[in-house]
């Protein structure tokens, strides 16, 4: 078990109900985590045992002990992976709309990594023995190209780059409306939604972001765009372009209901470029957009 976190309870929070309150004050944690960790007796107040909806007080003490992930024995499977750059410290793999990075419970197979195991001999295992090699992520509706570290000196020097924002990251995005001006740039902050958990938003307790987007084509209430990321949130293009007015077509999450015909958001990572981990030559790779997406484009023209 990990060390207790220990939560003083002050007025600002007096009366809310024990998951909601929680959830408020650690981002990290969802509401159905902390239920079920309060039945599990895993959340004390007080030194005691409560119910999931326990109306906390002003001076309560509550200790959550988190409980460590369980690690899941990933199976190697022939994904038939698309892997358009490899060497002995890193890959780039072109990534289907439709497929998880990594396993998670619901989704222990089928993902990025099963068939990235059966694929590549080696990978990095600072992300542990669930995520090998994942540096960054993309959702799983999501198309596009992936920066995969094979040993660990590649995987430090490839957060790094992300963490100095010299990564270049280039997404291609269908959005709803007519964006009359050609180019701008979205810097707003991006946190977890207080009104909904499992949702991203613009918030002034948000991490710092940036994108970058200039418009490539417009048909009539729809206008193709080009995002550039100079930050990575969670979500971030989605979030952005829907806090501008122009959400991205077919988002489940963030954009207007069955507008089209077109299984999840349509956004294509089309473009990845870093520096080599070990020679620090500049690597860009670029991947045109999938058919789905093409054949959409040509319906709506």
């Amino acid at each position: 078990m990990m060390e207790p976190v220990e939560i003083v309870i002050t007025e600002e929070h007096e009366k809310g109900r024990i998951d909601k309150v929680l959830t408020d004050i650690n981002a990290d944690w969802s509401r159905t985590q902390i239920q079920q960790w309060v039945k599990d007796g895993a959340v004390l107040v007080n030194e005691k045992t409560v119910k999931p909806n326990y109306k906390v007080k002003n001076g309560d003490i509550i200790e959550v002990i988190e409980p460590e992930a369980v690690e899941l024995d990933i199976v190697a499977e022939d994904l038939n992976l698309e892997i358009v750059y490899e060497d002995a410290d890193v890959l780039v793999v072109n990534k289907p709309r439709g497929m998880v990075v990594h396993p998670a419970p619901g989704h222990a197979s089928g993902t990025l990594v099963n068939g990235l195991m059966h694929q590549v001999k080696d990978l990095s295992g600072i992300n542990g023995v669930m995520r090998p090699g994942i540096v960054h992520r993309i959702d799983k509706d999501t198309s596009g190209l992936l920066m995969v570290a094979k040993n660990d000196q590649a995987h430090i020097s490839l957060v790094d780059q992300l963490v100095e924002k010299s990564v270049t990251r280039v997404y291609t995005a269908l959005v709803h409306g007519h964006i009359p001006h050609d180019q701008g740039t979205i810097d707003a902050p991006i946190g977890r939604d207080s009104k909904d958990r499992q949702s991203m938003t613009v918030t002034d307790k948000g991490k710092h972001a940036i994108t970058h987007f200039k418009v490539l084509d417009r048909f009539g209430d729809f206008t193709l765009v080009e995002c550039r990321l100079e930050t990575g949130r969670t979500h971030q293009i989605r979030v952005h372009m829907k806090y501008i007015g122009y959400p991205l077509a077919g988002d489940p999450k963030y954009g207007p209901k069955k507008t089209i015909d077109f299984d999840g958001q349509v956004l294509h990572a089309g473009t990845v470029g870093f520096k080599h981990p070990r020679t620090g030559d500049y690597m860009e790779f670029t991947q045109p957009l999938p058919n789905d997406f093409k054949t959409l484009i040509e319906k709506i023209k």
